[in-house]
Parts: C-alpha cells; structure tokens; sequence
C-alpha cells in the first residue's frame, strides 16, 4: 500500500512540475561548460584586438590601466580581474554593466568582452532560474522553488520505487542496464529506471543545492545543521553565498592611490595565483579587499580573501575557506556542487550529464504517463 501511494505522488509530482523540471534539466546542461566556453570566447576576443599591434609595448600599471579603463568606456571602473597566465586577458567591469578586456602583458585596453557569448548564456540563465521572465522573478522564482522541491522528492522517492519487488537478477538487470529490442512502454520503462538508478547520486546534490539557492529557509537550515547562526539577509552576505564584493565605486569618484603597491603585495601572499580581483575603491574607502583565486574560479575551497589598510599598506585579515565556520564552508559547497564546479571540470561533467538524465527521466516519465492514460481511456470506453 505505501509503495503504492508512494507511486500515485510520484506521478502527481512529476506531471505537475515536469515542464519545469525539463526547462530547468535542459538549461542546467547547457550552461554545463559556461566559465569554459566564455574564458575561450574572451581568448578569441583579444586575440582579435591584438592582431597586429605591438606586442612589446611597456607594461602599464594597474593604477594606469583603470584610469585608461574610465578613459575609453566614459564609465567609472567598478572592478577588476588579473589573471597569472599571460594568454588570458584581464577584465575590467564598468559602471552600468558590460566589461573591457585588457592585454595582460602590456595593459593595453583592447575593447569590450565577447558579448554574443555572454548574451547566449544570459538568457539561458534567465530560463533555467526565472523561465526566461526576468519582469516577473519574484513569481518565477517560487514556481521554480517549488518545483526543486518536487523534483527532490522525485529524485528520493524514485529511488525507492526503483527497487524491485522481487531481488532477482533478472529483475535488477531490468532496471539497472539499458535492453535492445525494446519498443513501446517497456522501452520507456527501461530507460526510466536505468537513467534514474545511474544519476541518482549526483542528481540529488544538484536538486538539493537547488532548493537550498531557492529559499531563504533553506539556506538559514544548512547553517543551523552545522552549529553556525545565519548571517543576517542582505548585510554583507552575498547572493549564493560566495563571498563576492559589491562594486563600491559606483558610489563616489574612485581613488587609485597605493593601488600598484597593494596588488604587487596581494602576489606575494600567494605565489601561485591564478586569478586576483578586486573592487575599485571610493575615495571614502579605507580598507580595500582582494579575492585571491588558485582554482578555475568555483572552487571556494581555493579562494581567499586579502584585506588591507589602504593609507599603511599593512595586512588587516588573511581569511583562506578553512578559517571560515562550518556553516559558511557547507553554504559554499553546496552553490558549487550545483553546478559541480567545486570538483573541476570532472565536477561539472557529472553535474551536466545529471541534468540530461533529468530532462530524460521527465520525458521518459511524461511518455510513461501518457501510455497510463490512453491504457485507462480503452478500458473505460463503452
């Protein structure tokens, strides 16, 4: 009886938020390889923009280049992003959106970021958290919820009615390999239950982490779990929980003082750097913090944060992810276990190839339904 009615609420879930569920499973994958397809597009870009100029110009300080960044874009700077390897350029964010790519060797202003690509993924961001109706996110945002949540139970209870009645091998192998020579509902059955069973694992944290990104509640829980009180909403907690700065420039005129000084000394903290970024400071500002990255940028576990006293130069805090509580490292794991990131790209891989599975487990489970219903309807036909 209650496999049963475990069964009919499955069902019910699946039908009522399938065409969500899809959007979201056929988004998710698509953004799978994001950070690496816009890194790549950004290559391009400069490469482009550099295409027959002079290599050899004389390195410009970073004081410089963001000065030359508000010079050319008309724009107050809001933050900057170095990156180690001499083949990625660096990028400035401009007050008003948009971003200058800058050469990383000589500190030449090359133009604007590869738009297009950043245009594409944008929107497919858009339809995979709000359904592509950013006027309307608040409402897009609870059916989007809500639907994490059920998606979550599709995932745990689908698990459950996974098991065969019977443990007979020939019933596991039903379910646990995908069978040739199959047509119609056994078809649709066999590549239900085995796209269930081999994503489950990775689907689960995936959807998890979604309902956790969708509610606040959700989110104050996994600090809670961990012994931590949660952060105040809204007072210095950035969204998702990542840490990002607010740009700060966009609040005054921006100061350049000391910064050439600060950013070599930020170096020095951590030799083997990948990437550094960091707000432009207002004029009013007194410290002046720098993210200092030795991951793929998602990876929280290998990133720290450098604060520093703009008037002395001196050290204020070091704060690498082991210095942070419980409930701080667990938030951060699971905003990056969402998209798989936290792992590198094997991590995204396996998140990407768990979304797929989602969108075939609800067309599969869409196809199975309907073949339910046209069973019923010659059945009951007089």
């Amino acid at each position: 009886m209650f496999r049963k009615i475990l069964f009919w609420m499955h069902l019910a879930a699946g039908l009522t938020t399938g065409v969500v569920i899809l959007i979201m499973s056929v988004t998710g994958t698509i953004l799978m390889y994001e950070k690496q397809i816009v890194a790549y597009a950004d290559r391009q870009e400069a490469e482009r923009w550099t295409a027959g100029k002079d290599a050899s110009a004389w390195p410009l300080g970073i004081e410089e280049i963001i000065a030359n960044a508000r010079t050319t874009s008309g724009s107050l700077p809001t933050s900057i992003t170095l990156r180690a390897h001499n083949s990625e350029p660096w990028t400035i964010a401009v007050s008003g959106g948009g971003s200058l790519l800058v050469d990383g060797n000589s500190g030449r202003i090359l133009g604007p970021q590869a738009a297009g690509t950043r245009a594409f993924f944008r929107t497919v961001t858009d339809w995979h958290r709000w359904l592509g109706n950013r006027d309307n996110r608040a409402t897009a945002r609870m059916i989007t919820g809500a639907s994490n949540v059920a998606f979550l139970f599709l995932v745990t209870s689908g698990l459950y009615l996974w098991f065969p009645r019977k443990w007979k091998w020939q019933n596991v192998r039903a379910v646990l390999f995908f069978r040739g020579g199959l047509s119609g509902k056994a078809r649709d059955f066999n590549w239900h239950n085995v796209t269930g069973f081999w994503c489950c694992l990775p689907l689960f944290f995936v959807v998890l982490s979604g309902v956790v990104i969708s509610y606040p509640w959700a989110s104050n829980l996994v600090y809670a779990v961990n012994g931590v009180q949660p952060p105040a909403q809204g007072k210095g907690k950035a969204k998702g929980g990542e840490g990002k700065q607010r740009p700060s420039a966009v609040r005054g005129e921006i100061d350049l003082t000391g910064i050439n000084g600060l950013v070599v000394q930020a170096k020095k903290q951590v030799p083997e750097w990948k990437s550094i970024s960091f707000s432009i400071p207002a004029s009013e500002q007194r410290q002046i913090v720098f993210n200092v990255d030795v991951g793929n940028g998602g990876q929280p576990q290998k990133r720290s944060t450098l604060t520093m006293n703009r008037a002395t130069g001196e050290m204020i805090r070091w704060e690498t992810f082991t210095d942070q509580d419980a409930g701080r490292q667990a938030r951060s794991w699971l905003r990056f276990v969402h998209t798989g990131e936290y792992y590198g790209l094997a991590g995204q891989t396996i998140a990407g190839i768990a979304s797929a599975g989602g969108a075939f487990l609800v067309w599969t489970g869409l196809a199975l339904a309907y073949r339910r219903l046209r069973a019923w309807q010659s059945r009951n036909r007089w």
